[in-house]
């Protein structure tokens, strides 16, 4: 599932592609991509002689600012935006269209048909899923080492699973949370109330630096994630971590393990990252670093 990086790359992209755009029509070929309204034909209606004025993230999510309604969509596993010419074949497994004005269309591929798409009237997006519930967004101003340290530092659950928790801090996926807590030397079995000030502080700059350079690398192409251009993200040839497990630690050369935790593939450096005591994770043994790739999308 793409992560922060990945939705924000997609989203600067998009914003690029089609802010100023306006819809001459909408098709839907997979009803249940759309949550709101219940019928696609009123979704399909309400966007018709739209125009798109920005895309924004959320999160996880895309947000598409309109004249006078707000687009929620989220990716989910392998959800993807591309932009075509008309003329262009559509390709299998693209389940909307949003046919612009200018004989160009922006296309909504799901191959595996978990995306959703959510429509608003404006403000209305903010108190009612999938929006409503989430928590700090660790890129905006008031992401603070206190803001982290009051959502999350009294709790006795473990990190990992804590910064994973959609309520407490958005964004952040499997791949960038290994990454965060390697890079701040913390176990991913610490629990958060064990965590000392300077534990938090190395915890907070690592989110924000891991992220940082995450989006400036384009975000991680693990799977099958492009941006809107078709583009791969290049983070993957920097992790640390992630993916890594059965090779050597860059930082001290102990080898990167790989466990379970929270139903989760989980890697560490045991050297880097000394384990709490009391924590049980099984290795689950040495593993291949995923390679990545990805067929484009025009």
């Amino acid at each position: 599932m793409p992560e922060l990086p990945e939705v924000e790359t997609v989203c600067r992209t998009l914003n690029q592609l089609v802010a100023g755009k306006k819809i001459a029509n909408v098709t839907v070929s997979l009803p249940r991509i759309i949550r709101r309204p219940d019928e696609p034909v009123e979704f399909a209606g309400a966007l018709a002689g739209q125009t798109m004025r920005s895309v924004e993230r959320r999160g996880k999510f895309i947000r598409i600012v309109l004249d006078d309604l707000i687009l929620v969509s989220h990716l989910r596993m392998e959800g993807r935006y591309g932009l075509y010419q008309s003329d262009e074949p559509v390709e299998k497994h693209t389940h909307v269209i949003f046919h612009f004005t200018d004989g160009t269309e922006l296309r909504y591929k799901d191959v595996r048909q978990f995306g959703t798409m959510d429509l608003f009237a404006p403000g209305e997006e903010w108190v009612l899923p999938p929006l409503n519930k989430l928590g700090l967004e660790p890129l905006d101003e008031t992401f603070t080492l206190q803001a982290l340290r009051e959502a999350l530092g009294k709790r006795s659950t473990k990190i990992k699973p804590l910064l994973l928790d959609q309520a407490y801090v958005v964004g952040l996926g499997n791949i960038y949370v290994d990454e965060a807590l390697f890079q701040a030397g913390l176990h991913p079995e610490r629990t958060a109330d064990s965590l000392k000030a300077a534990e938090w502080d190395r915890l907070y700059n690592a989110i924000r630096d891991t992220l940082g350079r995450a989006v400036e690398a384009g975000g991680s192409s693990i799977k099958s994630y492009v941006n809107g251009q078709g583009e791969m993200g290049m983070f993957q040839h920097s992790l640390l971590a992630y993916g890594r497990g059965g090779e050597p630690c860059r930082t001290c050369g102990t080898t990167i393990e790989k466990f379970v935790l929270s139903g989760r593939g989980t890697h560490i450096c045991p050297k880097c990252q000394p384990k709490p005591r009391g924590a049980s994770a099984k290795i689950a043994g040495r593993q291949e670093r995923p390679k990545g790739s990805s067929p484009k999308i025009h």
